[in-house]
């Protein structure tokens, strides 16, 4: 396949180093197996055709399965089909861009991320063997697949049409969509490596299919600047484009159904820009331009964890909204309205997400979905100068809301516990000044005796710091502590949770023992200093306190079985229910 690999270097990173067509990602040896195999794939088709015809289910016809055949012929074309694709499947196994994956032992495949990267030092799979990159395991994921597949005698039809063109959609459709992500991935660039094998191996089966020699780029709606004259019009080009195909499904959607729309982050992107990254922002003015009122904005682990993912740091995670039609006679608010209105509702949508097992990892992504469901339900937000407000703006301002509320939650913290947050946002872990110390104290009636005494500081020689974990007592007991505060609690759960012998059973014996409203701060703590975290650049910490609230459920379900069997060990015999 001596055709040209188009777009940007920035996915395409084998094109700086002179890799500019198809065959060169294959050595001369693997370019002779998949041409072998493709070939043999048609020879494959007339022995199936032949075989099947033998066969009193299948009649011999021209039919093909696209146009509803159900004899020899669809049958021959179909399995071609699967052969086809498990060709295409091994040339991504057998490319010089392999590489050898220490942790799963393995010959890994090229694209274990959407980008075609250089690869210094690759590994070469012997397709004839039974070890990782052979082709009958390719064969074998397809079979598995296929017989994993649900049958029925339900009609079902598959329709390709361009979603933002002039055509109607389905009507009345229920719909659930996974759209392009802006600029993340060239879908059409590189899903050319798998084309230019599927087209030499199936043209025949498939004419119209694929009558083009590499796959269409013009209309994928992406915001490439490489395809466009800048990336102002590549944004333009992408916004619109967006918009058109979301107010399509907005006609043809059913009223009585949300929408369900995926969008997906990269771990950089989040790093680097937060929740008002260009792709993010646009995508969602695009869904409030359409006519949408989002409801809900949902995190969900789409990603397998393994080890390979970690450490490509491919994909943070997958955003879920839930979204339903705007009325027509929709308010117009002012900003003073709306900071009002997230001021009201906010709240008890942060406690209503956080009763469900969302942690704080992603209570950012989470509390948008109320928060842009205050927005999107308006016709419009006027800024003070009656200009529309920008779904950026209000992003930042659900945020700074979202950041209030967790600091006014702290209010209901003892004093100890506040300065210990204050600390923490402004030296971590670290030591301080003793004097700075002593005024920040002073601002909460507290002296530093307290705080060494409530067992959370330390202070000595003019410098001052909070204890680390490692320096809590292993056997403290919080029904002794005569000086019990909230950090005390969060900490000593967080030491006994990641501790080697600990974990959700030792933490939850002591949520007992400190009880029910010293362990409701404990967790609120842990969400607080999470997003401190998060903006101060400790990692390490935050994973801490993520790990906590996440394992909150389970900490609390163990400690309501130990009070289950406390209770159960002192009825009186004849109340057990049982001889």
């Amino acid at each position: 396949p001596e055709a040209t690999i188009s777009g940007s270097t920035q996915y395409l990173g084998v094109k700086p180093y002179g890799i500019e067509r198809f065959d060169q990602l294959f050595t001369d040896r693997q370019l002779v197996a998949l041409a072998t195999f493709s070939d043999l794939v048609s020879e494959a088709r007339e022995r199936i055709k032949r075989d099947s015809l033998g066969a009193p289910a299948y009649q011999e016809d021209d039919i093909s399965p696209a146009e509803g055949g159900t004899g020899a012929e669809a049958y021959a074309d179909a399995v071609t089909t699967y052969l086809g694709l498990c060709v295409s499947r091994q040339a991504n196994r057998c490319s010089n861009l392999n590489f050898w994956d220490h942790g799963g032992e393995n010959v890994q495949q090229v694209f274990a991320r959407q980008v075609l990267p250089m690869v210094w030092d690759f590994c070469e799979a012997n397709p004839f063997s039974e070890s990782s990159g052979n082709f009958v395991g390719q064969i074998g994921y397809l079979a598995n697949v296929v017989a994993s597949s649900p049958v029925s005698n339900a009609q079902i039809a598959v329709i390709q049409q361009n979603a933002a063109g002039d055509t109607t959609l389905v009507e009345n459709a229920i719909i659930a969509t996974d759209p392009p992500y802006y600029d993340n991935v060239p879908y059409a660039d590189i899903s050319d490596f798998f084309y230019v094998w599927q087209r030499r191996t199936l043209h025949s089966v498939c004419p119209d299919l694929f009558r083009r020699l590499l796959t269409p780029k013009d209309e994928e709606l992406v915001a490439f600047s490489y395809r466009h004259d800048n990336k102002g019009a590549a944004g333009k080009f992408f916004m619109d484009g967006m918009i058109k195909a979301l107010r399509n499904m907005r006609d043809s959607g059913a009223d009585d159904f949300p929408v369900t729309i995926y969008y997906a982050f990269k771990q950089s992107e989040i790093a680097k820009e937060g929740l008002t990254s260009p792709g993010w922002a646009t995508f969602l003015q695009g869904v409030f331009e359409a006519g949408y009122v989002i409801d809900g904005t949902w995190p969900v682990r789409t990603e397998l964890p393994g080890a390979l993912k970690k450490r490509l740091n491919v994909l943070a995670s997958s955003i879920v909204l839930a979204c339903r039609k705007r009325s027509a006679d929709a308010p117009t608010i002012t900003r003073r309205d709306f900071v009002a209105r997230l001021r009201a509702e906010l709240p008890t949508a942060l406690r209503r997400i956080r009763a469900g097992g969302v942690g704080p990892v992603d209570m950012a992504q989470a509390a948008l979905g109320p928060g842009m469901g205050v927005f999107t339900a308006c016709a419009r937000v006027l800024e003070p100068d009656d200009a529309p407000m920008t779904v950026r703006a209000a992003i930042a301002l659900i945020n700074r809301t979202r950041d209030e509320i967790s600091g006014e939650e702290a209010s209901g913290y003892d004093p100890e516990t506040r300065f210990c947050i204050d600390w923490f946002e402004a030296f971590g872990m670290a030591e301080g000044d003793s004097s700075d110390a002593i005024t920040m104290a002073q601002a909460y009636d507290i002296g530093i005796e307290a705080l060494v005494d409530a067992g959370a500081f330390a202070a000595r020689g003019g410098t001052a710091r909070l204890l680390g974990r490692d320096e809590l007592p292993a056997g403290w007991n919080p029904t002794a502590d005569r000086y019990l505060i909230h950090w005390e609690c969060a900490q000593h759960l967080a030491r006994v949770l990641e501790a080697p012998g600990g974990g959700s059973e030792a933490a939850a014996r002591l949520l007992t023992a400190m009880g029910p409203d010293n362990g409701e701060a404990a967790r609120l703590l842990a969400y607080r200093l999470y997003d401190i975290c998060e903006r101060t650049g400790h990692a390490a910490e935050a994973q801490v306190w993520n790990s906590l609230a996440q394992e909150w459920p389970a900490v609390e379900a163990a400690a309501e079985r130990a009070e289950t069997g406390l209770r159960e060990d002192v009825l009186p015999f004849g109340e057990h229910g049982g001889a």
